[in-house]
């Protein structure tokens, strides 16, 4: 097939197959949420609100880093010219168009963030940060070594916190947030919208004014992308820094939309669409981006760690501190060999990444390891490290996991129903249709 075979209908647009999937993933989203709000706030305990929130910031976190990851995977092809990619492109485009609808699902987390009765970021409430008197002293007694040692350990924390208000207060968190999904909106609706006119142009215009633009959208993604990360999760901890945070988490969020585009190129393939379009050579390349970034993450988790405990500070030790307590020890163990010594392992061979259905199995499992990933970076901020609580795994998680992710593929779909799966007038369509791995 050559790209003037392409046509507007046939397998390359989604028909009534959108649709459907949008109805159910919705349906899974509202009640997937709704019944863990019902948990959260009504059968579990006083923490149960808190509880709720912090994993409606998981799941938030799960999907919206999935749709960055597609922006940047559109980005990128431009900007290095890829011709491979053209014939999958167009489900990233839908992907990334969807990250300001996602953004409306970040709005309900100003409640946390602007009450006093739910707090996950705790440096938004100045209650939390006021040096707790001591007890021994007020009666008129002498500090014993452990009240003066928390005494001090709590001037610390404050005066770290105070150090960083200019940065961290409610209104200029707020300011900035609202910048990030601006920019995001406008990058994901610059590009979605010349490809879609791109599809009908006589020219290659469009196409050319995607690779002018694709320089300058690399950086403001970047900064923003992790500004973002720093804001979102980073800053749960108010008192930890890692300048390379934010790498951590754009290498989650590529590793993962690139797991999504398999499963849905796989899931339209098997409803009789794209079927002539993405081969198995296009898989091959996914594959090779999916143990690429598997790597990658890997890399940058190990340094990140590494660093953090040659230098061994105390505002920057205590994040791994409270991750090998014995209720996230084995968190931590699961997280390094399943995030990385099992994919590795999987995604090496050639065969494995021609191989479509066990490929898609990896991009599954791949997805489920970046939502743990993200619940093993927010969670431990519940409790703080206090070694008299259980991890707080419960259906609240997975609820949430499964409503937002519906969400995710609700947007989607609906999205999907409205141009050809197939960006048909590109340029390098013709090469993308043709492309042979060596």
């Amino acid at each position: 097939m050559t790209s003037h075979d392409l046509q507007l209908g046939g397998d390359n647009q989604a028909g009534d197959v959108a649709p459907r999937v949008a109805r159910v993933g919705f349906a899974l989203g509202v009640i997937g949420i709704a019944a863990a709000a019902g948990l959260g706030y009504l059968t579990d305990g006083e923490d149960g609100p808190t509880h709720f929130w912090f994993a409606y910031l998981v799941g938030f976190a799960f999907i919206l880093t999935i749709g960055m990851g597609a922006m940047f995977f559109t980005i990128i092809q431009h900007l290095v010219n890829a011709h491979w990619s053209v014939t999958v492109r167009r489900l990233a485009e839908v992907t990334m168009r969807t990250v300001p609808m996602i953004g409306l699902l970040g709005l309900p987390l100003l409640y946390p963030l602007l009450s006093h009765d739910v707090t996950i970021w705790q440096w938004a409430d100045a209650g939390h940060h006021e040096v707790a008197a001591d007890h021994g002293a007020a009666a008129g007694g002498a500090l014993s070594d452990e009240a003066l040692a928390h005494k001090l350990e709590s001037e610390l924390h404050h005066s770290l916190v105070e150090h960083k208000g200019g940065f961290l207060n409610t209104n200029f968190f707020i300011a900035r947030l609202a910048g990030y999904f601006l920019i995001w909106w406008l990058l994901a609706r610059f590009f979605f919208r010349k490809s879609v006119e791109q599809d009908t142009a006589d020219g290659i215009e469009p196409t050319l004014r995607m690779k002018k633009f694709s320089a300058p959208s690399v950086i403001l993604f970047a900064l923003t992308l992790s500004f973002a990360a720093f804001d979102l999760l980073m800053s749960l901890d108010e008192t930890w820094f890692s300048t390379i945070f934010g790498v951590y988490i754009f290498s989650g969020a590529f590793l993962s939309s690139v797991a999504w585009l398999v499963v849905m190129a796989k899931y339209l393939q098997r409803k009789g669409r794209l079927t002539e379009v993405i081969h198995d050579e296009h898989y091959h390349d996914l594959g090779k981006w999916m143990f690429a970034f598997t790597f990658f993450w890997g890399y940058i988790a190990f340094s990140q760690f590494m660093l953090i405990w040659y230098a061994n500070i105390p505002e920057e030790t205590h994040f791994y501190a409270w991750r090998i307590l014995p209720a996230w020890h084995g968190w931590s163990w699961f997280l390094l060999i399943g995030h990385f010594i099992i994919p590795f392992g999987g995604l090496l061979s050639r065969h494995v990444k021609r191989n479509t259905n066990v490929l898609l199995g990896w991009a599954v499992y791949i997805l489920c390891m970046h939502w743990i990933d993200l619940y093993w970076i927010v969670m431990p901020n519940f409790h703080r490290g206090e070694v008299d609580f259980a991890n707080p795994f419960s259906a609240v998680e997975v609820l949430l996991a499964i409503g937002m992710f519906g969400i995710l593929v609700g947007l989607v779909a609906k999205r999907l129903g409205g141009q050809s799966l197939v960006a048909l007038r590109d340029p390098l369509l013709g090469k993308s249709l043709g492309f042979k791995n060596l």
